[in-house]
């Protein structure tokens, strides 16, 4: 493949590039990580050998870029971040709190597990933001994300490929889930998060803590939560109720439409995201 054509794993026709151009799977991404929350092992992998509660956002900036180089990087660009991730990933090891095992973190059903918390979070979070795909898209995203689980180490045979097939995996493993005190911390660290202490002055951090964009926020994560699963929701102690769904919906489409009008405001060179207008050049589409 020439490289200046080089588009990846994915490309302009795929349904990954369709969806992952609307800013709103920025809930989705919290909304997995609600979820991925309430496997007791994932959480404590994360709780034991991240750092996110002492540097949250640089956690969260690389996980952005890993998720925006899988989607739109070159094909070196991908395989070189999953080699980056996997070696990391071989390195680190957690001790189950039930039961005092200790176990790898890149084992295949917790790297399962995140795969498709992630994806269809991504996937339920656009659609009931009021992105339009048909029952045919929804398989096909799921299939395309094959290959960003074969780029973490996964078999792709062993994961799910459909939304049928990712509906019966749920089923499977909600015996497996539940609340410990790993996914309470977690959860609450996500609705909660700290001001860093290097965020500018004493009085911006304290505006920050205490006011608008500290309610802003808490609407944010209040959304993606309420986006959860009735099953995970009630987990986490919260209703199951169709109601919550409802207020839900509303809630993410408003952000939806919220975001549109900001980014329609902006100056053209700031409404598409760096990486995928280097994508979209590539594919000469721009």
């Amino acid at each position: 493949m020439d490289a200046a054509r080089d588009v990846g794993l994915f490309g302009p026709d795929s349904v990954t590039w369709k969806l992952h151009a609307e800013p709103i799977l920025l809930i989705g991404g919290i909304r997995s990580l609600y979820l991925q929350a309430l496997h007791p092992r994932a959480v404590a992998a994360v709780a034991q050998n991240s750092q996110y509660r002492s540097d949250p956002w640089g956690r969260l900036n690389r996980t952005s870029l890993y998720v925006g180089t899988v989607v739109y990087g070159s094909t070196a660009e991908v395989e070189a971040a999953g080699a980056r991730l996997r070696r990391l990933h071989a390195r680190m090891s957690a001790v189950d709190p039930s039961t005092g095992e200790r176990f790898r973190v890149d084992e295949p059903d917790l790297l399962r597990w995140v795969h498709v918390a992630e994806v269809e979070s991504f996937l339920t979070t656009a659609r009931r933001a009021g992105v339009s795909l048909t029952a045919e898209e929804v398989d096909r995203y799921y299939t395309e994300q094959l290959r960003a689980a074969a780029i973490v180490g996964l078999d792709p045979a062993t994961v799910p490929a459909t939304a049928s097939e990712v509906a019966d995996y749920y089923a499977d493993m909600r015996p497996h889930l539940g609340l410990t005190r790993d996914s309470a911390e977690t959860a609450l660290f996500l609705t909660v998060p700290p001001v860093p202490d290097n965020w500018g002055s004493r009085a911006l951090r304290l505006s920050l803590t205490l006011g608008p964009a500290r309610w802003a926020y808490l609407g944010i994560a209040g959304t993606a939560l309420g986006l959860l699963p009735p099953w995970a929701r009630q987990m986490y102690g919260g209703p199951g109720w169709r109601t919550t769904d409802v207020t839900a919906d509303l809630s993410v489409r408003g952000m939806r439409l919220l975001l549109a009008s900001v980014l329609a405001a902006m100056p053209e060179r700031y409404r598409v995201p760096p990486m995928r207008k280097a994508a979209l050049d590539r594919a000469a589409l721009t």
